[in-house]
């Protein structure tokens, strides 16, 4: 176990090379709630969303993910974050943990009256099942055919009966999913798709395989 960003992580579970090929031949669990997520709201979220990022946030359907920078305002990157339209005037951004508290406070400074910014960090558990396995272990969990998510894209639907946001975004270069709960549900889905997975060899990853993997 490390210190990281406030956070006591695991580098590894039974070591990194393990983890890292379990990833790329089967699958892999990741606890991610460390990362931070920090939604804006209102008639002006849009505009905002435009001025203080790279990518077109103009472009993302409700429902879609979209890789972008935060800038600042010579252009130069803040951090590198995702962001998810839940609804024409909402956006969830989710942030590197060890900038959470910079890029929310750099994002309320930019907003104007018509825009409200909250960090909900503390709200949500994070988890990433990774792999070429990923969906064949995810689909039992859950109603909804998992082949209807497009990359980038996300659903809001119970798995394992617990309420979650499931995006399909795949940072490892595999198939993967990351799924968005309530920090008091995160345990218990964490151990929903280990039991799960175990039969199709699904491990624990730390933050070695992390690393080496992207």
């Amino acid at each position: 176990m490390v210190e990281f960003a406030g956070w006591e992580m695991p580098v590894q579970y039974k070591g990194v090379i393990e983890e890292h090929q379990a990833v790329r031949r089967h699958a892999g669990l990741f606890d991610v709630s460390h990362m931070g997520e920090i939604e804006v709201r209102g008639e002006g979220a849009l505009d905002l969303c435009q001025r203080i990022s790279a990518n077109d946030v103009a472009r993302i359907n409700i429902f879609q993910a979209q890789y972008n920078l935060l800038l600042n305002e010579r252009g130069g990157v803040i951090d590198d974050v995702i962001f998810y339209r839940l609804r024409p005037t909402v956006f969830l951004i989710c942030v590197n943990a060890a900038n959470s508290d910079k890029d929310y406070n750099w994002i309320s400074g930019q907003a104007g009256e018509k825009v409200e910014i909250e960090n909900v960090s503390a709200k949500y558990g994070q988890l990433a099942l990774q792999g070429p396995l990923a969906a064949k272990i995810l689909q039992p969990l859950t109603a909804l055919n998992l082949s209807e998510i497009q990359s980038f894209y996300f659903v809001l639907v119970d798995v394992a009966s617990i309420h979650c946001l499931v995006a399909r975004t795949g940072y490892t270069g595999e198939d993967g999913f990351e799924l968005y709960c309530e920090a008091a549900d995160a345990a218990r889905l964490w151990n929903a798709l280990l039991e799960a997975g175990s039969p199709e060899g699904l491990v624990p990853a730390g933050l070695g395989a992390r690393d080496t993997l992207r």
